[in-house]
């Protein structure tokens, strides 16, 4: 067992992302839960559960059991699952009696971490990740771990930083699901075609075809990871050349218009000043 509740001071509070604990139990079969060397105001029990003011993140390895909150109602959780548990919001856990587990977690607060989890990447309704259990993930937790067990100076900021680092990996399991590796290869061959094509225009139905998905898969599994659809990267792509063109050639703006294939520069000027704020003469002058 391991755990560490840290005292958080203004200078923490200011970085606007800290840890204030962290730990890594192991629950046998037939044992209580939970253990009770906690601060009373992190105790519960299944019957009453608890309502935290701050995040939580919980990565079960090995084992099962089963989680509620007033969101989700009781789902089960087991080997490689996540669950986040969110500020102000009533949930309970616990392992499986013949079962037991092997639970890590930890728990961060700030205006960054409210910012982050609050914006529609994670949500209460939709708290638990599956296929979690990577050698990645447990690194991070290994690395807090040990950084809490040393606080070398600013331990917090490295710590900061790193808890973000599991979240974003977590989001990305959580879109990718079981397709992250085809998913990665698709979307990264379309880029570099659209960077090999940029001074062309493309034909981004023959692109999925040649990927072997139908466009419509094509154009919700790249916005599913960039954002974007297909064809607006694409435009910004070229935006973003034009810029360059723009502040470091003499080129006119029609010769960079047709020299990054637009069909017109009137549509060019339109598209740039949409995306920019700003007409391509105005943004050239902005050099000077």
């Amino acid at each position: 067992m391991y755990n560490k509740y840290q005292i958080i001071t203004e200078k923490d509070k200011s970085w606007g992302f800290y840890i204030n604990n962290l730990g890594r139990t192991v629950i046998e079969k037939n044992m209580n839960y939970p253990a009770t060397n906690h601060p009373d105001n992190y105790m519960f029990t299944w019957e009453k559960g608890r309502v935290l003011d701050e995040f939580h993140l919980v990565l079960i390895t090995q084992g099962e059991g089963i989680f509620e909150s007033k969101a989700t109602g009781v789902v089960k959780v087991a080997n490689g699952d996540v669950f986040l548990l969110f500020p102000g919001v009533w949930h309970s856990y616990k392992p499986l009696k013949t079962k037991g587990w092997t639970e890590r977690w930890v728990g961060f607060s700030g205006t960054i971490a409210k910012q982050f989890l609050t914006n529609g990447f994670f949500t209460p309704a939709a708290p638990i990740i599956s296929k979690c259990d990577k050698p990645s993930i447990l690194n991070h937790f290994n690395t807090l771990f040990k950084l809490f067990d040393e606080e070398p100076l600013g331990f917090q900021r490295l710590a900061s930083g790193i808890c973000i680092q599991l979240l974003a990996e977590l989001h990305t399991i959580k879109d990718g699901g079981n397709h992250i590796d085809s998913l990665n290869t698709m979307v990264s061959s379309a880029k570099k075609n659209m960077y090999s094509n940029i001074n062309k225009s493309i034909d981004l139905v023959q692109i999925a075809s040649e990927l072997g998905v139908s466009y419509s898969k094509f154009r919700i599994d790249f916005k599913k990871q960039t954002g974007v659809s297909p064809l607006q990267y694409y435009l910004l792509l070229k935006i973003e050349k034009s810029k360059e063109l723009l502040l470091n050639t003499n080129k006119s703006q029609k010769e960079i218009a047709f020299g990054l294939g637009f069909e017109s520069d009137v549509y060019f000027n339109r598209l740039f000043k949409r995306k920019t704020g700003s007409a391509p003469g105005k943004f050239r002058n902005q050099k000077n």
